[in-house]
C-alpha cells in the first residue's frame, strides 16, 4: 500500500499479491471526503441560524470537502502503520483539524483507515468518509467485478444529484447513490475467480457509483449527500467525530 501526505492523504496504490486494485491516472486510489461527503447543494448550508457558502466545485454545487488535494503532515509510519494530519482552514469557516491513520493487518489480508475530524474552537457540523476507486476489471483477463449489498433503502437522487428526501427500496444499477444500511456498510466486492474485497464500517451510509467504465466506488460515509444540510453532525470540544472502514480480501479456493 502507497499512501501520499502530499497529495490528500490518499492511498494512491493497493497491491494484494502484486496485483493492483485501484484505480490508477487522473482519478485514482482512494481520497477522504472531510469535512463533507459528496455534494452540498449549490455549496450552501446552515449552522446556528447562520448561513455559509462553500466555493462551488462541481457544477453548481460544493463537492467532497476541502481536503483531497491538500498537503497533510506525516507524524510517523513503519511498514504496517501510519497517522497523518491537515488542519482545517479557509475555505472551511471554523478552525479544526483531520487526523487519518492507515493500519495494515498484521497477517496482509486487510486495511483500516480511521478518520477524525476535531473543532480548535467553536463547534462546527461536519461528515467524514473515503471516495475509492476501485478497478472493473484487474487486467488479468478475468470477468469484471460484482457488488453485493442489502440496504435498507436508497436515498431518491433529483436531477441535481442530491437527495430529495424521499427514501425508496433499493434500484437496480448503474448507481450513482447513496444508500442507508443502519447497521452498518457492508459491501463485497467479487472479481470472479480471482479476489473478494469486502468493505465494511459502522457508518450508516454508502454511495455507490459505477457510471464508469474504468471503475466502482464503495464510499462510506457518515452522512449522506448534502447531510450539512439534511443530517448535521456537530463536532463539538468534546464530542470529536470518528469513524472507520475495514477491508478485508481473500482469494477464492
Amino acid at each position: 500500500m502507497t499512501v501520499d501526505p502530499a497529495r490528500g492523504c490518499r492511498i494512491s496504490s493497493l497491491r494484494i499479491d502484486g496485483t493492483e486494485v485501484l484505480r490508477q491516472g487522473e482519478r485514482y486510489g482512494a481520497f477522504v471526503m472531510v469535512p463533507w461527503c459528496g455534494r452540498t447543494r449549490q455549496g450552501r448550508f446552515l449552522n446556528g441560524g447562520e448561513r455559509y457558502q462553500l466555493p462551488v466545485t462541481a457544477g453548481e454545487h460544493a463537492i467532497h470537502g476541502t481536503v483531497r488535494t491538500a498537503p497533510w503532515h506525516t507524524v510517523r509510519s513503519d511498514g504496517r502503520t501510519a497517522s497523518f494530519y491537515h488542519d482545517l482552514t479557509d475555505p472551511w469557516p471554523w478552525p479544526g483539524r483531520v487526523t487519518q491513520v492507515v493500519e495494515l493487518a498484521e497477517d496482509g489480508g486487510g486495511l483500516t483507515l480511521t478518520l477524525g475530524v476535531e473543532t480548535a474552537g467553536d463547534s462546527f457540523p461536519a461528515q467524514a468518509g473515503w471516495h475509492p476507486w476501485f478497478l472493473r476489471n484487474l487486467g488479468q483477463g478475468g470477468q469484471d467485478v460484482t457488488l453485493d449489498f442489502a440496504p435498507a433503502w436508497q436515498e431518491e437522487r433529483g436531477e441535481d444529484h442530491i437527495p430529495t428526501g424521499r427514501r425508496t427500496e433499493p434500484r437496480p444499477g448503474p448507481w450513482d447513490d447513496c444508500f442507508g444500511m443502519p447497521d452498518g456498510v457492508d459491501v463485497t466486492l467479487t472479481w470472479p475467480g480471482e479476489l473478494e474485497l469486502k468493505v465494511t464500517s459502522r457508518a450508516e451510509w454508502v454511495v455507490v457509483y459505477d457510471e464508469q467504465p474504468e471503475a466502482v466506488c464503495v464510499e462510506p460515509q457518515t452522512g449522506p449527500p448534502d447531510g450539512l444540510n439534511s443530517h448535521p453532525r456537530l463536532v463539538t470540544p468534546i464530542d470529536p467525530l470518528e469513524v472507520s472502514t475495514v477491508w478485508s480480501w481473500r482469494r477464492p479456493a
